[in-house]
Formats: structure tokens, C-alpha cells, sequence
């Protein structure tokens, strides 16, 4: 034991921490460190304690393999160490070799008229305020989602318990009280009318005591629930576990997941859900006979344009992920406080053209393909928002009104995009044959849907399955033109609905792919600032 002369600063933090354990105080040697109280765990705190105090005198760090604190059930199971020392800072970023900067993404892009130049000036200078101020109101920060379901492809439902994967649900009172009445329903019109409809179906009295107008509304709504053009697997909101959450306060960002459990839910995403066959690797998968995705590509280039398009939308929506943890990197992690920010060496582990063999160039032209393919689908639908029974209904009117008219300008601002991405070039030819491609399409793409509910960081589970519910509803209605088109002026549109869940996932995921575009200007900034 060291002489009690010399004085032990406390650490600034220990791993384990988590909401509902007690934590206590404990004094080694005129030092105070903050650790968990677990059952079982009392002695080993004590012993272990004393260990850190002696290595922290002697520079030394206990082997972690040997000397790893137990943490709480349902924790993260890597834990960290801190040996009584101020973690280290972030690494900074370092150029690569010679001081090149890498080059922008530029150019036309693949199975498309349009480029990347023409997109990067209409969303950052056009799109993207106006969307971000959508965003922040009452209607779309309010998501509701069932974050417990178990994951129904594999038995390890094991959960991070990092404190920044935790999601923070909304309290009953916080949520406005026009959302909390009709949050299924995608206006106070339809809610009225739905609200017979479902009383008449609950009475089996789909009969003619009902009127022409209440029979058709009644089996509409059920082939709705029930539909076959359902790209998501759709949580039940009258669920118990299902909870309202409200995403400023939920922001999507680096939380600490990866390793094999987040390697696992991308790799069945790419390995069992993109048309892929097994033989063929995909780049940087292996460092083993990696042949820099010449095979892959070749591949690629080989299969029909709905099955590339389906990988291409994947890849994007992955890139655009990764975009927003290294823009919203955790910096720094004391007690006192945490700083979230642009992490250049993260993005340019991701993307940068040397260090990934060429393939970060091909992933960010993946996202600008992601964002062509929902920004038709908002031009699309613009007349299923026209109606005049269709508000944006919080109970707050004046604010409705005014975000509705909001909503009407960012999609008329879509409609006016030059160069839109033609989707008449899916499932054409044989009806047969692109009917059988179209039902493959569907259903791979609601299988990653139900692989989101495997995701162990709840805050990753939440955006995931938010911006794969709002491709979903993209591809919904890019494959719904012809009833989008017959939809009555007025009224209810009852060849075509769309549930307020659709309505706010829709959104905010064009809102993420457009925040990624965004990204990418900044870091572009950063990266010329730093030649």
C-alpha cells in the first residue's frame, strides 16, 4: 500500500453506469471515485479500487482481460478502463500522405440524368432550411415506435448498455394532445370517418344499413392495414410497448455500437437481402483474395436495373448513416461535460478514396442516388397532401396551417427539380415477369425492415427503422402513381392512404439523406481549411 502521504486525484469516469442503478461514494486514501453498487459486486469494487490506486501511482493500467469491473445485467459487455486518469483526447486528423486533400464527389451518376453538382446547390441552398424548420415542429419531431420487439432472425437479444444508445421516451403530457387522440390516422377528416368505419367493422355490418360511401371506407381501410404494397414491416402503435419519441432530443449520432454486432445486422443486410449471390464478395469484405470489387462490380453491371437500384439504395442509406455519426462524433467525454462534433479521420475512414480503395467515392454517389429516388417520391405525392381535408393535425390550428403550408412549398419545391429520376424504367417489359421482380423487391426490402429490430443501440434501433419506414413509404408511392393520379380533389382518398406513422418517417428520412448532403459540404470546408 502506498504511504497515505500522497494524495490520489479521482478519475473522471467509470464504464457501467447506467439509469436505475444506485450509485455510492467511495474514499480510497483522500481520493473519491463514482462507481455502481451491484449485488455480488461489493467486495470486487473494493479490491478492484485499490488496484486502480496502486497502478495509477505507478503509471501502470490493470490489465483489463484480468481486471475488468462486472458490469450491470443488460450492460455493453467491452467496457473501458480509466486507471484514475483524464481519458486521452481524441486523435486528431492527419492528411494523408503528402498532404493531398482528397478529391469531392463529382459528375454524373450511374442509371441517372442527373449529377452531383445539380443536387449539392438545390438541397443546401433550397431544401434543406426549409425542411430542417419542418422538422423541428410539433407534427414531425413526435415519433411514436416499439423499441422491445425481439429480433426474429436470431436469439441473441443482447442490448448496449453505453449510455448514449439509451432513448429517452416521451412522457404522456409531452406529446400535444391532437397527436396523442388520432396518431394513426393521417388527418382529422380521415379520423372522423375511420372511427365509423371501424365501429361499422367491429358490428360485422359491412351491409347496406351503411352508407355507399362508410362501405367503401370500411374496405379500404382494412385492405390498407392489410396491404400488399407495404415495403416495411410496420410496428402495431396500439401496442403497450409502443412509445412516443421525440427526435430533437434523440438526435442521431455516434453512440459507441459497433464491432460484431453492428458488423452482423449489415452484413445479413447485404448478404442475404440484395439480390447478391453468395460467390461473390463484396469489396473491403475480406482482405483475403479482395480483388479491389472488380467481381462485384462486374456483377453489379451484369444484373437488371431494379436489383442494382435496390443495392445502390442500401449502400446509400448506409453511407448516410455514416455521414451523421462522423458529423455528430463524440469528441470529448468527461464528467463534466461531452462535446459532439465533426470527426475528419472517421469520415475519412469511411470515405476517403485511398484508404478505401475507391469504394468511399461509389458510397457517397450511392447517397445522392438514395436522395434522387425519395425526392421523386415527394413530387409524387404532393396531390395526396393538396387536398383541403388534409392538415397537419395537432390541436394546435393556426401552427397546423402554417406548417402545412409549409410542407406545400418544400413539395412543390420537388416538383420543380430539373432532372428527376424516371422510375417508368422499373418493372417494365414482360407484366408477368416485372410483377414476380416487383413482389421480390417488396418483401427483401420489408425483411431489412424486420432486421432493424435486431439492432442492440436503441438510438441506432430508432433510426433505423425510422428511415427504413420512410424509403419504404418512398417506394410505396413511387409504385402507387396510378392511384396517387385517381385520388378525388376533395374528400377521402381511398385508393391510396398514407398513416400519419408513414407521413413523419417520410419526412424525417428525406430530412437525414438531405442532412448527409449538407455534411458532406462541410466536411469538404474542413478538408480544403486543412491543405
Amino acid at each position: 500500500m502506498p504511504p497515505k502521504s500522497r494524495k490520489v486525484n479521482p478519475p473522471t469516469s467509470v464504464t457501467g453506469e447506467k439509469p436505475g442503478v444506485t450509485l455510492s461514494w467511495y474514499r480510497v486514501h483522500g481520493g473519491s471515485l463514482r462507481l455502481p453498487r451491484t449485488p455480488r459486486t461489493g467486495t470486487l469494487q473494493l479490491i478492484y479500487l485499490h488496484y486502480i490506486h496502486t497502478h495509477h501511482n505507478s503509471g501502470k493500467c490493470p490489465p483489463s482481460s484480468r481486471y475488468s469491473l462486472p458490469v450491470a445485467r443488460g450492460s455493453c459487455r467491452r467496457s473501458r478502463h480509466c486507471c484514475g486518469r483524464e481519458p486521452r483526447p481524441r486523435a486528431a486528423f492527419r492528411p494523408p500522405p503528402g498532404g493531398a486533400v482528397p478529391a469531392r464527389v463529382t459528375g454524373h451518376l450511374d442509371d441517372c440524368t442527373c449529377d452531383v453538382e445539380t443536387i449539392d446547390a438545390f438541397n443546401n441552398y433550397k431544401v434543406f432550411p426549409r425542411l430542417n424548420e419542418l422538422l423541428e415542429s410539433d407534427y414531425f419531431r413526435y415519433y411514436k415506435v416499439n423499441l422491445k420487439k425481439p429480433c426474429p432472425f436470431w436469439n441473441d437479444n443482447s442490448h448496449c448498455g453505453i449510455r448514449d444508445c439509451a432513448v429517452k421516451p416521451c412522457l404522456s403530457d409531452e406529446v400535444p394532445g391532437g397527436i396523442r387522440s388520432g396518431s394513426y390516422k393521417y388527418s382529422e377528416e380521415a379520423s372522423n370517418l375511420a372511427e365509423e368505419c371501424e365501429e361499422a367493422e367491429r358490428l360485422g355490418a359491412v351491409d347496406g344499413s351503411l352508407s355507399e360511401e362508410t362501405q367503401r371506407a370500411v374496405l379500404q381501410w382494412t385492405r390498407h392495414d392489410d396491404s400488399s404494397d407495404s415495403f416495411c414491416e410496420a410496428d402495431d402503435i396500439l401496442s403497450p410497448d409502443a412509445e412516443y419519441v421525440d427526435l430533437l432530443l434523440n438526435p442521431e449520432r455516434y453512440t459507441g455500437y459497433k464491432g460484431p454486432d453492428a458488423w452482423k445486422i449489415w452484413n445479413s443486410i447485404y448478404e442475404e437481402n440484395c439480390f447478391k449471390p453468395q460467390n461473390v464478395k463484396r469489396p473491403l469484405e475480406s482482405d483475403k483474395g479482395d480483388d479491389g470489387g472488380h467481381a462485384f462490380y462486374k456483377w453489379l453491371k451484369g444484373v437488371c436495373v431494379e436489383k442494382r437500384a435496390f443495392y445502390r439504395l442500401i449502400s446509400g442509406l448506409h453511407a448516410s448513416i455514416n455521414i451523421h455519426l462522423s458529423a455528430r462524433y463524440l469528441l470529448q467525454d468527461t464528467w463534466s461535460e461531452k462535446k459532439w462534433g465533426p470527426n475528419v479521420t472517421e469520415f475519412q475512414r469511411r470515405f476517403d478514396e485511398v484508404i478505401t480503395r475507391g469504394e468511399g467515392p461509389r458510397r457517397l454517389k450511392n447517397l445522392y442516388f438514395l436522395y434522387l429516388i425519395e425526392l421523386r417520391a415527394l413530387s409524387k405525392v404532393l396531390p395526396f397532401f393538396e387536398r383541403p381535408g388534409f392538415q397537419l393535425y395537432t390541436g394546435n390550428k393556426s401552427r397546423d396551417a402554417e406548417m402545412k403550408n409549409l410542407l406545400l412549398e418544400i413539395l412543390h419545391l420537388a416538383k420543380s427539380f430539373p432532372l428527376h429520376f424516371d422510375e417508368n424504367s422499373f418493372f417494365a417489359g414482360n407484366k408477368k415477369e416485372a410483377a414476380k421482380l416487383k413482389e421480390e423487391f417488396r418483401l427483401h426490402f420489408k425483411n431489412i425492415s424486420r432486421i432493424m429490430d435486431c439492432v442492440g443501440c436503441f438510438k441506432c434501433r430508432l433510426w433505423g427503422k425510422l428511415q427504413t419506414q420512410g424509403l419504404g413509404t418512398a417506394l410505396k408511392i413511387l409504385f402507387s402513381e396510378n392511384l396517387i393520379e385517381k385520388m378525388p380533389g376533395s374528400g377521402s382518398s381511398y385508393g391510396f392512404q398514407m398513416t400519419r406513422q408513414e407521413i413523419v418517417a417520410l419526412f424525417n428520412a428525406f430530412g437525414r439523406i438531405s442532412t448527409s448532403v449538407r455534411e458532406l459540404e462541410n466536411f469538404r470546408n474542413i478538408l480544403q481549411n486543412m491543405r
